[in-house]
């Protein structure tokens, strides 16, 4: 491979990156700091990058020279943050969540699929008393946040600027078309925490126990309703005003990852959940490709309780119900 086809791959690379409504030429003049009429040359082969100017453009958009050389190997690149207990900051946790799903959504053809080991984090989102609970597991549990070691979980100490950053993130999910793959596994780990607090004395009153599981109820109606549908739609608006197509599936054998796969305008791009929180974002086109292929495969063995098998999806939210029915009765509320 010569220099030209080099160069030509990092500028298709960067391209299917791009929404259709973002000039390349204007990206690539931004980021090289040169004029659209320099741009242009590059990108027609006329004139070579410098090795500093595929360094900016590989830098940027995260390319890794086996993609760009066209090399096999059985290396794959990934992006991401370890998520640190003495630094970290749920604001900025949640900007770049949102960041995400507000880039997907500016491209024409979007869809996301979601393997939901826990409940996908948008969906703590529609109700304030979910988010908080969620908000106060992860700080106390899987952060270790010192100023929650001696902490016991309140509703009324989740900041709202917190749920609002939920809920940008929510209305800009609900507005992808998503296919999502549960199992009862899905909902149980929610309900044994929630449980497992309430076991522990690590509330303030039992009524914000009570109202997290009511927050859960609340959820499971809006989440049947959505599949019964076939799309989304916003809490408290009825079926009016549909957005993104949602489909939902059952496995029944099948322990989910909390892995996220994203088609955009054709292209993939893999969410790997590790950790609970931290998050890994790969492009690499084989392992991409690999992920789509054990997903078709997933499906096949799942059964798509969404518009149809009304059974089925009476079935899995009614055992979800009167697991949520059995915690609750134990509360003295």
């Amino acid at each position: 491979m010569d220099i030209q086809e080099i160069q030509a791959n990092i500028f298709q690379s960067v391209k299917t990156m791009l929404p259709t409504q973002v000039s390349l030429v204007d990206e690539i003049a931004a980021v090289l700091d040169v004029s659209t009429d320099s741009a242009y040359r590059r990108i027609r082969g006329e004139k070579l990058l410098s090795l500093e100017e595929a360094y900016k453009l590989c830098t940027r958009y995260q390319l890794s020279m086996d993609h760009v050389l066209n090399l096999q190997s059985n290396s794959f690149v990934f992006t991401g943050n370890f998520v640190k207990a003495d630094s970290f900051r749920f604001d900025e946790y949640m900007s770049n969540i949102l960041k995400q799903v507000q880039y997907m959504n500016t491209f024409e053809e979007r869809q996301m699929i979601y393997l939901a080991k826990d409940i996908p984090i948008f969906h703590h989102f529609h109700f304030r008393e979910l988010a908080a609970f969620k908000y106060y597991f992860w700080m106390k549990n899987i952060i270790h946040h010192a100023g929650f070691a001696n902490k016991k979980f309140a509703l009324t100490d989740y900041p709202d600027e917190y749920f609002q950053l939920g809920r940008k993130a929510l209305d800009n999910y609900n507005n992808l078309n998503t296919i999502e793959v549960w199992n009862i596994e899905s909902i149980n780990s929610t309900i044994r925490q929630v449980a497992f607090y309430h076991d522990s004395d690590l509330y303030t009153s039992e009524l914000d126990i009570y109202s997290v599981y009511e927050a859960l109820e609340r959820l499971i109606d809006h989440l049947e309703l959505q599949a019964t549908e076939g799309y989304k739609f916003n809490t408290g608006n009825g079926t009016s005003e549909p957005l993104g197509k949602y489909q939902l599936y059952f496995n029944e054998i099948v322990i989910l990852e909390n892995s996220i796969l994203a088609i955009l305008n054709g292209k993939k791009m893999a969410f790997l959940v590790h950790n609970v929180i931290n998050v890994l974002i790969s492009r690499d086109v084989a392992f991409c490709d690999n992920m789509y292929g054990y997903i078709q495969n997933l499906l096949k063995k799942s059964t798509l309780i969404s518009a149809v098998s009304e059974r089925e999806r009476n079935y899995f939210f009614k055992s979800i119900r009167q697991k949520i029915q059995s915690r609750k009765q134990k509360l003295k509320v």
